[in-house]
């Protein structure tokens, strides 16, 4: 497994950080991050600019976030992509300098998914459905950072978030003429991507797509396709931060999560879009879980996990469908509230999370980063991503940052899983 096959950690020190559930988990042991907890900094502007505007804004980055704006995308309307409301996808783009000029991420913006008409009317009254109700400008932090001392490998490369607002991880197909819902997350990844080498990125030297929760899951299901699009002399790699959402029994019993795939794989026409790999074996809704994707996948990629995953626990494991009692309330918003039974049923979602990626961990190419806190999405929030001050995770005292950007530019291997919660130091666990 190389240096970093089996792993302990260092105990990170607790953040209060609010999740998009509006819940706090006390006492963590590292911040508390979601999808839509984006507190960061850039550089606004197109490609290229002075080095003066860089220099002023580098400035203005120590005393805030500096914001990066919107381009909607017009013409792909052209081609039937849109957002779910029938406007035009969007994307932000931080331009790259120096030695980054010609790198770049490509960044797939996460925030759930909708599988029947109520959940996506209200999406579409959203941003998460329509780009006239997005943003006009968004922080971009973590590894979008332009700060070198926060994001040392890739601050100065082109940064570029795609807006999500089609609701099946950029793999839907499909339009339903009596609600008005327009299915169009391929179109709308296939129409930005080309967009994006149009303007420069079709001669990059090196290229990074990446993405949190739902764009974790579409990093997945398309970084091979990703790879399609450059020669063979562009070093193409992806990274997929709490996107390995497991096909995992709920505390009823039942697969709360599977039949919420199952029904998004059928409202908006994801089977053609999911890997062809998968689906010459599996039914559509098992291609949809990564865990059925990931050891089929070609182009290198980088799995970043919390092995109690905040997400699935809360609508995976303990949804309050399957806990009508509230058995899991106070658990599941808190660990210190949870019984000995509960802490045992996370360890073995934990232990089946540790399963999942055992085949995927023998690729020389891969890599890996699962570690023991309750979270979810660590790569864009600098307190995860790379402060160690503020209790970013580390694994054999190597954090997520340098983790990643070791593996990117072949420093190091990395296939580096913490040892079961509660870690004193000093356990060691072998995949």
């Amino acid at each position: 497994m190389g240096e970093a096959g089996f792993v302990g950690r260092r105990p990170c020190r607790p953040l209060l950080v609010v999740a998009v559930l509006a819940v706090v988990l006390l006492g963590s042991c590292c911040a508390e991050a979601t999808a839509d907890d984006k507190i960061s900094s850039s550089r606004k502007g197109a490609t290229g600019g002075s080095r003066r505007r860089r220099t002023s804004r580098r400035r203005a980055e120590a005393a805030g976030p500096l914001m990066v704006p919107i381009t909607v995308l017009k013409s792909a309307v052209d081609a039937g992509a849109v957002c779910m409301d029938g406007t035009p996808p969007a994307y932000h783009l931080d331009p790259g300098s120096g030695a980054g000029n010609n790198s770049w991420i490509v960044n797939l913006e996460g925030g759930g998914w909708c599988n029947n008409v109520r959940a996506c009317q209200f999406r579409r009254t959203s941003r998460r459905g329509s780009s006239d109700l997005m943003e006009k400008e968004i922080p971009f932090g973590g590894i979008m950072s332009s700060s070198p001392a926060d994001n040392p490998d890739f601050y100065n490369w082109n940064r570029v978030k795609i807006r999500y607002c089609d609701g099946a991880s950029f793999a839907g197909e499909g339009f339903d003429k009596e609600n008005g819902f327009y299915f169009r997350g391929q179109r709308i990844w296939d129409a930005v991507i080309r967009h994006l080498l149009s303007i420069g990125m079709a001669s990059a030297d090196q290229v990074l797509l990446t993405g949190c929760s739902a764009g974790g899951l579409a990093v997945i299901l398309h970084c091979d396709e990703f790879q399609a699009f450059f020669p063979h002399t562009t070093t193409v790699k992806c990274l997929a931060d709490a996107g390995l959402f497991l096909d995992a029994v709920d505390v009823s019993g039942g697969r709360s999560l599977r039949s919420y795939y199952s029904d998004i794989v059928a409202m908006q026409g994801v089977a053609p879009n999911l890997p062809p790999a998968c689906t010459a074996r599996l039914d559509s809704t098992s291609c949809f879980f990564p865990q059925n994707v990931i050891d089929g996948i070609k182009t290198p990629i980088f799995l970043l996990n919390a092995a109690y995953d905040v997400w699935q626990i809360q609508e995976s494991l303990a949804p309050n469908g399957a806990d009508p009692s509230g058995a899991w309330r106070a658990c599941k918003s808190n660990r210190s509230a949870c019984d000995a039974s509960q802490m045992k049923f996370l360890q073995d979602f934990r232990d089946q999370m540790v399963a999942s990626v055992r085949g995927f961990s023998g690729s020389g190419s891969s890599g890996l980063f699962i570690n023991s806190c309750f979270a979810h999405c660590q790569s864009e929030l600098p307190a995860t991503w790379s402060n160690a001050a503020a209790g970013s995770p580390a694994i054999q005292n190597k954090g997520i940052a340098r983790s990643v950007g070791d593996w990117y530019f072949g420093r190091a291997e990395v296939k580096a899983i913490d040892c079961p919660y509660p870690c004193d130091g000093t356990c060691r666990h072998i995949i």
